[in-house]
């Protein structure tokens, strides 16, 4: 699926060494097997183009088969195996932060598919010759806010007290609930950072409810079901695109063992181990591990009741190692940071646990980067 492709070119002001690495990116990237089908005269325009002016214009069928393998490549993502159903949006031509804030909208439109998610990347113009970028602000196209009182506490999620003084600065106003969605910032090279307010319509949220306990639906806690990362860089055959939201779907864990647990996010363990009546006295009485598993209950329960799409750990695990024994079968190497494929709960019996990997040779490409840095989760 596509929208319009096609950028201008500028004499560009480039640095030699970083030319060189595009240029070895280039050649890597038209030697791959999944591009072997284009002309050989494909690779020496590239080239040419990439000599004269820094950059190319890839197509569109470049951009997604890229993409895909940067998906591939990412060594702290355990839902590889889906690397193959990524689909396209092409945003190459949304030149201002309206144009690139619809393209947004229109990615969690397709993305969310009534609860059947769709993993989706939108891919926005690159950066110009003068090196001034095109960038989403916000780390997801959906984020809580967080409110810090005069005194120190915060009502929404804490991870995003600076961003959400950030939109505040910019105008924007919640109702200070826990769970108000931030307004999408983007910044352009011509434009001051404009934000704009998600649409209720695009947003899913789930509230969640346990399979057993008629009190947690009282709690009010919710969450949206489209993890759209948005500040990463999307590098292929050496072109960067810094403007390139991209999601899956959530691991049960990623929102019930770390957002609402996490004791510099949500932190509801204490919460829901009073409601459980547990014994909070020593960590020694695992307080923390039996609320933490009824947490994870309402999640996956919640989301199914919703239509949402969702993976548990143990099964995504399964997953995971399924797809590294295929890429070995394919004659490929599979990247992997240990510590981000293993779940934040029950990790010893999942079967990602019991085994090593390739390194996570962080430099690969394509892949998805962080901004200014080899590497990132996604968060």
């Amino acid at each position: 699926m596509t929208l319009t492709v096609g950028v201008g070119l500028k004499e560009p002001v480039i640095d030699e060494s970083l030319l060189a690495r595009r240029l070895a990116e280039c050649r890597e990237f038209f030697d791959l097997p999944e591009l072997r089908h284009l002309p050989a005269e494909r690779t020496t325009q590239a080239l040419a183009e990439l000599r004269a002016t820094g950059t190319y214009v890839q197509s569109a069928e470049e951009i997604l088969i890229g993409a895909k393998i940067a998906w591939r490549n990412h060594a702290r993502c355990v839902g590889r195996k889906h690397w193959r159903t990524l689909k396209l949006l092409d945003a190459r031509r949304a030149t201002t932060a309206a144009e690139i804030a619809e393209a947004c909208f229109e990615h969690l439109r397709v993305a969310t598919n009534g609860g059947a998610l769709q993993s989706i990347v939108t891919v926005g113009p690159t950066p110009l010759p003068d090196g001034r970028e095109y960038r989403i602000i916000s780390p997801q196209l959906i984020r809580y806010a967080g409110y810090r009182g005069v005194d120190g506490t915060i009502v929404g999620d804490p991870a995003h007290v600076e961003l959400t003084e950030l939109a505040s600065r910019l105008g924007w106003r919640g109702e200070g609930t826990p769970f108000d969605v931030l307004p999408l910032m983007i910044s352009t090279p011509d434009e001051p950072i404009q934000w704009f307010e998600v649409p209720r319509e695009l947003v899913m949220e789930v509230a969640l409810e346990h399979p057993n306990y008629r009190w947690f639906a009282g709690l009010g806690l919710k969450w949206h079901a489209v993890p759209a990362v948005s500040n990463m860089d999307l590098e292929i055959g050496g072109v960067r695109y810094p403007c390139a939201p991209f999601n899956g779907w959530y691991v049960n864990t990623e929102v019930g063992a770390r957002n609402f647990s996490d004791t510099d996010r949500y932190d509801m363990l204490p919460t829901i181990a009073k409601k459980l009546r547990l014994d909070m006295s020593s960590d020694r009485t695992l307080w923390k591990d039996r609320a933490l598993v009824e947490l994870n209950r309402a999640v996956i329960h919640s989301f199914r009741e919703a239509g949402a799409y969702m993976v548990d750990h143990h099964t995504v695990a399964k997953q995971f190692v399924d797809h590294v024994d295929r890429e070995a079968q394919a004659g490929r190497e599979c990247p992997t940071d240990w510590s981000w494929v293993n779940p934040p709960m029950s990790s010893g019996i999942t079967p990602t646990f019991h085994r090593l990997y390739d390194p996570p040779d962080l430099d690969i490409r394509p892949n998805f980067v962080a901004r200014g840095s080899a590497g990132c989760p996604f968060s």
